[in-house]
């Protein structure tokens, strides 16, 4: 259902450039669910690659939202919504960069450097955005996940 979630929020904001929930969504999940958070992030990446078809993004799509839960599992016992306001922002400033390794490998330092060149102001967005929506809805997904947590006994 998590990753279903992540589809969906995924879907919703499609329209608008780098704008989204994912990043928020995987913080809480990994805050809240610790290295279970990994079932959720991959079942997102397999259902967009049954509804996108398989491209250069998601191979990096393999690699991107490990990193995410892999910086929060650390930290996952801080509660501090600017805290993960912040790492979400810097996520989604070197998004791009995380994106543009598979570029390497097609056509070298040269196209790799011209792909995430060619996204940063998309980077800029996607930094401000998660900023943004992190800090607005983190306390709240994350009490939601909490209670619900409680509630099941897991």
């Amino acid at each position: 259902m998590l990753g279903a979630i992540l589809v969906a929020v995924q879907v919703a904001l499609a329209g608008l450039p780098n704008i989204e929930l994912v990043s928020v969504l995987l913080i809480v999940y990994t805050c809240v669910f610790g290295w279970y958070a990994f079932i959720p992030a991959y079942i997102f990446v397999a259902l967009q690659m049954v509804l996108y078809g398989i491209s250069i993004w998601s191979v990096s799509y393999l690699y991107v939202w490990a990193v995410l839960i892999l910086l929060v599992i650390p930290l996952r016992k801080y509660r501090n919504p600017f805290l993960w306001a912040m790492i979400a922002g810097m996520f989604g400033l070197v998004f791009g960069a995380l994106t543009a390794i598979p570029s390497f490998f097609m056509g070298g330092w040269s196209f790799a450097l011209a792909y995430w060149i060619n996204g940063l102001f998309f980077d800029l967005l996607h930094c401000a955005g998660n900023f943004a929506t992190t800090l607005i809805l983190y306390y709240p997904a994350s009490k939601l996940l909490t209670y619900g947590k409680l509630k099941l006994k897991i």
